[in-house]
């Protein structure tokens, strides 16, 4: 049935809430909803939410909750919580936002229109946490994209399989199922035709891509979308160190398009603390995965994620963690203070770390990061990268000349976002770009040939 009217969504989280509220617009556009970015206007409004960490999931109640008194005088109005919040709390989720009208589970897309349908026709409020066996396939709709053109997101395969101690993921995701690879093709075959020039591969693990269903190994699905046409870039997020294999890292140094640049959450870099998270690899065997990759892609960025105070966690076991990033001196990392989600197994561990401990050590990580992560920057400083431009720069760096007309930015291949004036350039281009100076995040150069 088709509706007029106009849709807002609001999106919490991860990149994979990107993707999927880029899903749900999909939907809600299929049945003559307009997308909207003025909620005052909206005649549907959907929260796709995150439940990682506390303050996420006390986002997007705060959000929802600012609808109760436009609902009074706008009754038509229809208010939905999707993603990972509303597959953990499921019914309790209306006890905190009364006037809610359906809660909208992670893999219960495919089901959304009918909901629609029977809420416009009547309906009491409705939740749908139900499991599917697959995994909801719908081609992008490239008319109802966002702002950026040029790069997007791919869901490869959903869920997780590995429960680590301090993950509501298998809780609110489900168990790992991967995406056929001719549905993958196809998908990314029609982004590139309407202009997309980057994407980046999502999945908790995308290096168990497959396995499970007897498919293609993810390095062979790199393969086949470095032969797509138009694609300039392949990324992908996120790798599970014990499942990082030899044969991906060779696929990272032989295919053109796969960028230079990996992103392999540690965690930790105690052993005692990577046992209690259930990770599935030692300090050791992470350190030797590095070390060849290293050997193979000599250039290679590194990116990581870390968790400081889990349950447990000794000044040792934390001066271990500093002394990893003093050995490997990542480009950069996500740092994050340890928080528990109910559903997740540590939460009931004994031994807690007390908050401002917790922020200290924090604070501690990130100050020694912020010193590698300025080293590796201040090395490319007159060099030439290659850089795809993303959109117009709104941070005016030291050594903006008046004469061009704008300034852009950009990223390179392994992911630094890189600054430079501008007088042609269009979004999409590919140029070449000597950097001038180096910042904490970022760097600034100048186009070859102008």
């Amino acid at each position: 049935m088709k509706y007029k009217g106009y849709a807002y969504i609001y999106t919490i989280g991860c990149q994979m809430n990107v993707y999927d509220s880029e899903k749900l617009g999909a939907i809600l556009k299929s049945y003559g909803f307009e997308k909207t970015e003025d909620m005052d206007i909206a005649d549907i409004i959907v929260c796709n939410t995150c439940s990682i960490r506390h303050k996420a999931e006390e986002k997007a109640f705060s959000f929802l909750g600012r609808f109760a008194r436009i609902k009074k005088k706008k009754p038509h109005l229809i208010t939905v919580m999707a993603g990972c919040v509303a597959q953990q709390e499921g019914e309790k989720a209306f006890e905190r936002v009364p006037h809610l009208d359906m809660v909208l589970g992670t893999q219960a897309f495919s089901r959304f229109g009918q909901h629609i349908d029977a809420l416009k026709s009547g309906g009491q409020k409705i939740v749908d946490t139900n499991d599917a066996p697959m995994i909801y396939e719908a081609l992008p709709d490239t008319t109802c994209f966002n702002e950026n053109k040029i790069s997007k997101f791919v869901t490869i395969m959903q869920g997780c399989d590995n429960f680590c101690t301090y993950c509501v993921v298998p809780y609110v995701r489900g168990r790992e199922r991967s995406r056929r690879p001719e549905n993958i093709v196809e998908e990314i075959t029609l982004l590139a035709r309407s202009g997309v020039r980057e994407v980046t591969l999502l999945g908790q693990n995308v290096n168990s891509y497959g396995l499970k269903e007897g498919m293609i190994p993810f390095p062979q699905l790199l393969a086949k979308i470095n032969d797509i046409k138009g694609i300039q870039r392949i990324r992908f997020a996120t790798s599970h160190p014990k499942d990082l294999s030899e044969d991906l890292m060779h696929a990272i140094r032989d295919l053109d398009k796969v960028c230079n640049h990996l992103h392999l959450p540690v965690q930790s870099g105690a052993n005692t603390i990577l046992k209690k998270m259930n990770r599935g690899y030692t300090r050791e065997t992470y350190i030797h995965k590095i070390s060849e990759l290293k050997k193979l892609c000599p250039q290679i960025a590194l990116s990581t994620d870390i968790i400081v105070g889990f349950p447990s966690e000794s000044r040792t076991d934390f001066y271990d963690t500093m002394n990893l990033l003093r050995e490997i001196e990542f480009d950069s990392i996500f740092a994050f203070a340890y928080s528990d989600r109910s559903s997740a197994p540590a939460a009931k561990f004994s031994n807690q770390i007390d908050e401002k401990e917790k922020l200290d050590r924090l604070n501690q990580l990130l100050e020694l990061q912020e010193t590698y992560t300025i080293k590796k920057n201040t090395a490319l400083v007159g060099t030439i990268l290659d850089i795809l431009v993303e959109g117009e720069s709104t941070k005016k760096r030291d050594g903006f000349e008046p004469g061009f007309k704008k300034q852009m930015k950009g990223r390179s291949q392994s992911n630094k976002i890189v600054h430079f004036p501008s007088g042609h350039v269009n979004i999409g281009d590919m140029i070449k770009i000597r950097i001038e100076n180096a910042y904490p995040h970022s760097l600034w150069g100048h186009p070859l040939g102008v």
